[in-house]
């Protein structure tokens, strides 16, 4: 072999460093597979010996045992195409995102609204004009009344309730 084939040989394969840090990626994902709820897990198109291994490995509890079938699963990983379940995950991810996104808005509405009320339901119904003013301000005033009696919140949790379904169909920015 001459120095240039030897060369074109190492070009060609991952070092071992870079080897050991896939591994290393692997074996994350697949411990984000086990800690992942059961029906967020189901979501995912995974080969059944994978599914096997983590469902497995949940059952472990020594140490040193699920230790090793974490390994076994990160194995496992680098043989199928990682992609399409990091694609899924980071999917999931995002859907949780929205969600929080559109929780943070709707509790942000009631909250204004109960704090500054007529203000707030007019900015409320300028925004979104296909609302009922009428029961805004019935399902407001039940909650200031509420709030300032000192009682549990369950007026607020309705008006909560209510901007969540009225407000369904409209983007988030909005």
């Amino acid at each position: 072999m001459t120095a240039e084939h030897d060369f074109e040989y190492q070009a060609e394969r991952p070092n071992k460093s870079q080897l050991k840090r896939d591994a290393e990626d692997m074996k994350r994902l697949g411990d984000a597979l086990v800690r992942m709820a059961p029906a967020d897990l189901e979501r995912i198109e995974l080969p059944e010996k994978l599914r096997d291994a983590i469902e497995l490995a949940r059952r472990i509890s020594a140490h040193g045992g699920a230790a090793r079938q974490r390994q076994l699963i990160g194995k496992l990983l680098r043989k199928y195409d990682a992609q399409a379940i990091l694609a899924a995950i980071e999917t999931k991810a995002l859907d949780e995102r929205l969600q929080a996104r559109e929780f943070h808005r709707l509790e942000t509405w009631r909250n204004r609204l109960i704090e500054e009320g007529n203000p707030a339901i007019e900015a409320l119904l300028t925004a979104h004009p296909h609302l009922d003013a009428s029961h805004v301000r019935l399902l407001v005033g039940t909650a200031q009344h509420e709030a300032a009696r000192g009682r549990p919140p369950a007026a607020s949790r309705e008006l909560f309730r209510w901007l969540r379904e009225a407000l369904a169909e409209v983007p988030p920015d909005a």
